[in-house]
C-alpha cells in the first residue's frame, strides 16, 4: 500500500481530533463574544482539554484565531477563484476572487481585524503565521492568473497588480474608518480603486 494512502494511526486520529475540536470550539466562541472578550480557558473547556493540551496546537489567542480563520479564508479564495473562472471580465472576475475574502473577514469585524493584525505584524516562522502568508501568496497568484488572461498582463505586471490589489483589499477590510462599513461598501470601494490599475 503506498504510504499516501495509509490511514492515520491511533495517535495521529486523536490529534486530528483533538484540533478539530479546538478549531470548532475557537471557531464558536471568537463568533460569538470577539477574540478580546475569549479566554484560552473558555477554549480549552469547550474543547474538553487541557490548557497545557491546547498550547501544544496554538501558543497564544492570536494563534488560534489565526488557525480558525486561516481555514474560513481557505474556503473563501476556493469559491472566489472557481466564480472567477466563469467571468470573463477580469475586473469582474478580481472583485469575485476578492468579494468571499471580504465577506468572510467582516463575519465578525473585531475578529476579522485582529486576524489580518496578526497576519502583517506576527512571526511569520510560526506555523499558523506561515500558513496565513501561503494563502495570501495563493490570493496573489489567483489574481495574477486573472490578469494573465489573454495576456492582459505581463507576468512580470499581473504578479506586481495582483500584489498591490491584496494590499488594498488588505488595508480596505483593515482601516478604522471602514470598521462599521458594510461588504458592499467595502467591495465598491476596493472596485473603484483596483479599476485604476486594470489593464483596459
Amino acid at each position: 500500500m503506498p504510504v499516501g494512502s495509509q490511514p492515520l494511526g491511533r495517535r495521529e486520529r486523536n490529534k486530528q481530533q483533538k484540533l478539530n475540536r479546538i478549531m470548532a470550539a475557537a471557531s464558536e466562541l471568537f463568533a460569538e463574544h470577539g477574540v478580546e472578550e475569549v479566554t484560552t480557558q473558555q477554549i480549552a473547556d469547550k474543547a474538553d482539554i487541557g490548557t497545557g493540551t491546547l498550547f501544544l496546537y496554538a501558543r497564544t489567542k492570536g494563534e488560534l484565531l489565526l488557525l480558525v480563520q486561516n481555514a474560513h479564508y481557505a474556503e473563501a479564495l476556493e469559491r472566489g477563484r472557481a466564480k472567477a473562472e466563469t467571468m470573463p471580465d477580469a475586473l469582474d472576475a478580481v472583485l469575485s476572487i476578492v468579494r468571499p475574502i471580504v465577506e468572510c473577514n467582516r463575519i465578525q469585524v473585531d475578529n476579522g481585524r485582529t486576524y489580518l493584525r496578526e497576519m502583517v505584524f506576527g512571526d511569520p516562522t510560526e506555523t499558523h503565521h506561515s500558513e496565513a502568508l501561503s494563502i495570501v501568496a495563493q490570493t496573489e497568484e489567483a489574481i495574477a492568473a486573472v490578469l494573465g488572461r489573454n495576456e492582459l498582463a505581463r507576468p512580470g505586471d499581473a504578479a506586481t497588480t495582483a500584489r498591490i490589489v491584496t494590499a488594498i483589499m488588505f488595508l480596505s477590510m483593515a482601516a478604522s474608518v471602514n470598521a462599521a462599513a458594510s461588504i458592499e461598501v467595502i467591495v465598491e470601494d476596493i472596485r473603484t480603486q483596483i479599476s485604476v490599475l486594470m489593464p483596459r
